[in-house]
């Protein structure tokens, strides 16, 4: 059986290409000198690994796997790792580098890293699954660790993959058991408290404050929601108890649609019993397509990278894009969606909420120190309200829209330490 897809087409757009030119834009903002366009503009490591995996019928499969490195000038590399049948390198690659200024945007003290293997995950039993986690960890173990490069949880990876990754190193290591080199782990094993929800609370936290700086009632809102996996149906539940209408949400199956405001609480139940929102019979079906269409007031993009794009951005009617999932949105859209005065949360701000949480988390795998769950959303909550005014205030200064605010700010910090730390001979 073979679970492994292709590779995408080289002849479609490059996503690496994207995110140089999304630097390049906010590069020529602040006149960022040649040289150090030429360093951050380049990922510092890239690692690709083909690996067997014996599959539960004895036969052996080969898979493809990477692990980037984009910056480490501020700390350890920091990024997830997802299972999916389209990842590429350069996927990995533009991922690592949206990681480095999504962790200088919030001002962590990590530099960007992403990781991926190019597998369909939903065809695997769980001990292949175990099987190919633990192959994968042992090929990328050059990398990672603790004080180097820290793999989370990404697109279909979770908690129980991060625990299989994490007590890999430490057979590696001689049997140890070091908590601060993944996170995202299961809370038993040293994961933190609100981890899971980060990503989708941190992108309401950034909604919330976008409302009350643009002068919208947060709690009266219009939502669609484009992806109903961790960020995006964290985020539709945390909106929807806030008393905003959820009118739309989806995942890889379809979507479901209500102008009158969906039960989120009833249509996570049925998804966890069919496996889809698809079918929810208090919505009409509406395509992932269509649904960042419709009529709202925010748009929440969780799903994959490359939603918006050209040929339907000038037909986008929400107000307020949100971006939890990384790289929804092309630069060519982004320019089409700022002419239409459509306000952009970019990514590396809108989802950072998920790697201020794994922060949070290392921090308290290495001083062994467990903070409440109150304490970790009023830490995100702090750090999602300053951020934004932060790039507000450089928005305002530079007079651009959100994303490229978003990137000044974190190529300057970036920038910084290169300088400051110099180039090794």
């Amino acid at each position: 059986m073979v679970v492994e897809s292709p590779a995408r087409d080289s002849r479609e757009p490059n996503i690496f290409d994207y995110a140089v030119e999304q630097f390049n834009i906010a590069a020529d903002v602040i006149g960022l000198d040649e040289d150090m366009r030429r360093i951050l503009s380049t990922c510092k490591r890239e690692l690709t690994v083909n690996f067997p995996v014996e599959m539960d019928d004895g036969s052996v499969q080969v898979f493809t796997g990477h692990r980037v490195q984009h910056n480490v000038g501020a700390g350890p590399s920091k990024g997830g790792i997802r299972y999916h049948p389209d990842v590429t390198v350069e996927e990995v690659k533009a991922l690592a580098m949206w990681m480095t200024w999504k962790c200088g945007v919030v001002g962590l003290p990590y530099g960007g890293g992403k990781g991926g293997v190019r597998v369909n995950p939903k065809m695997l039993s769980q001990n292949e699954l175990q099987n190919l986690t633990r192959r994968y960890t042992s090929e990328i173990s050059i990398l990672i660790g603790p004080h180097s490069d820290i793999p989370a949880p990404d697109v279909n990876t979770n908690p129980q993959v991060m625990a299989w990754i994490m007590d890999t190193y430490g057979m590696h290591q001689g049997g140890i058991v070091e908590p601060a080199v993944v996170t995202g782990k299961p809370i038993l094993l040293g994961g933190s408290a609100g981890r899971f929800e980060a990503t989708g609370r941190g992108c309401v936290y950034a909604i919330a404050e976008a409302a009350k700086k643009y002068g919208m009632d947060f709690h009266n809102l219009r939502v669609a929601v484009q992806g109903f996996g961790n960020a995006g149906a964290t985020a539709a539940r945390i909106m929807h108890e806030e008393g905003c209408r959820v009118v739309a949400v989806s995942d890889s199956r379809g979507g479901t649609y209500n102008p009158n405001g969906l039960d989120i609480h009833a249509v996570d139940e049925h998804k966890r019993l069919s496996d889809t929102v698809a079918s929810f019979s208090g919505g009409e079906p509406v395509s992932n397509a269509d649904l960042l269409e419709l009529d709202c007031d925010v748009l929440v993009p969780a799903a994959l990278e490359g939603q918006i794009v050209r040929d339907n951005a000038d037909r986008i009617k929400a107000k307020l894009v949100a971006e939890a999932a990384n790289g929804p949105t092309t630069p060519e859209a982004d320019r089409i969606l700022h002419d239409n005065g459509v306000i952009i949360l970019p990514d590396i701000y809108a989802n950072a909420g998920g790697v201020t949480v794994s922060y949070f988390e290392w921090v308290q795998g290495l001083q062994s120190f467990i903070w409440t769950e109150n304490e970790v959303n009023e830490r995100l909550h702090k750090v999602m309200a300053d951020s934004f005014e932060a790039v507000h205030t450089v928005a305002q200064q530079y007079q651009v829209h959100m994303r490229t605010a978003a990137m000044v700010r974190s190529i300057q910090r970036v920038a910084e330490f290169a300088k400051v730390r110099g180039i090794y001979p």
